[in-house]
């Protein structure tokens, strides 16, 4: 029996996606026939770059993903795959994190030996970002620099002179990888912290108040482990770095415990629970939110919701320009 043939189209994507070869085609595949064309039924869209109002073109269904920290607007969208813990019935969480390499290798395997990997730390604390927004991540970095020099082979506060070409292969001989999210927000973890995870180097992270759901706090240095953040939480992150790389024993236990939660791939990046939500969205009849009329479509208001994200981020922008410091 042939597989169903879908006609699909990305819509808004940073430059340089391709959109016949990525982590969706790749996944669909495996039970559909995917066709890409200009006249689809359904578009696959983000909200990102020079072409990220384009999916306003489009009256088919509309899937929304994103991997930033924007929610899905349900004026704009039919389904949607966000970081976002809701029970909408049309919503599926897909972590960014899931779609960076293959989640299973996080699973740690029985014969796992933390010895072997610590022995291997040759370097105390890596760092690699691009984004310069986040105020509190560079803020931390110099707090723990400090202590010891923490080299930074990103493009923000780089201390190499270049710029690190193999994250992965970068962060394999550190200790520690300050792994801090652009922001904070419920849900919103990235592949900033499983970069180090598969490198074998302990992240130390912030972003994700709920990032136990899915991953053993117990496995790294968590900003969220004492609940509510304090005044003066980031000094104590500091100590808690500086405890661990003063006793072999903590750092050796933390690295036997399983990154992820009961040490098996959670569900919402699991590639087979992820391909039965598409093949429930493909089956499912509904009238697509584009063709739907009333007096706020009528007005644009149904755009409202994109524009204001999109003038937040500007803002945000220039404030960091204003107000930075050397």
């Amino acid at each position: 029996m042939p597989l169903p043939l879908i006609r699909l189209k990305f819509v808004g994507f940073w430059d340089g996606f391709d959109t016949h070869e990525n982590v969706f085609t790749r996944l669909l595949a495996r039970g559909h026939r995917v066709e890409i064309c200009d006249d689809p039924d359904f578009i696959i869209y983000s909200y990102i770059g020079r072409r990220r109002r384009d999916f306003f073109q489009y009256d088919c269904v509309r899937i929304f993903f994103t991997g930033e920290n924007i929610p899905p607007d349900w004026n704009a969208c039919d389904w949607a795959f966000t970081f976002e813990h809701t029970t909408h019935p049309r919503h599926f969480r897909l972590p960014l994190w899931g779609l960076y390499g293959d989640p299973a290798a996080l699973v740690k395997p029985l014969d796992y030996d933390p010895d072997a990997v610590l022995a291997r730390k040759t370097k105390f604390c890596g760092f690699v970002v691009s984004n310069p927004l986040c105020r509190v991540r560079n803020e931390f970095f110099r707090k723990l620099s400090k202590y010891k020099p923490v080299d930074s082979g990103g493009k923000v506060l780089n201390t190499l002179g270049h710029r690190v070409g193999d994250k992965q292969a970068f962060l394999a001989d550190y200790k520690f990888t300050i792994t801090f999210e652009n922001e904070s927000h419920p849900g919103y973890t990235t592949e900033k912290l499983v970069d180090p995870m598969v490198a074998g180097s302990v992240p130390i992270y912030w972003g994700d108040p709920l990032v136990g759901r899915d991953f053993d706090t117990r496995s790294f240095i968590s900003a969220h482990d004492s609940g509510t953040l304090h005044r003066g939480w980031l000094d104590d992150l500091v100590e808690r770095v500086v405890e661990v790389d003063r006793n072999p024993d903590l750092h050796r236990e933390m690295l036997a415990r399983p990154w992820l939660r009961d040490n098996r791939v959670p569900a919402c990046v699991d590639p087979e629970v992820i391909l039965e939500q598409f093949t429930r969205i493909f089956a499912t009849p509904v009238e697509p939110v584009a063709r739907r009329r009333g007096l706020g479509r009528m007005i644009g208001l149904h755009r409202i919701p994109a524009e204001l994200a999109s003038i937040r981020r500007r803002i945000k922008r220039k404030w960091w320009k204003l107000t930075r410091t050397a």
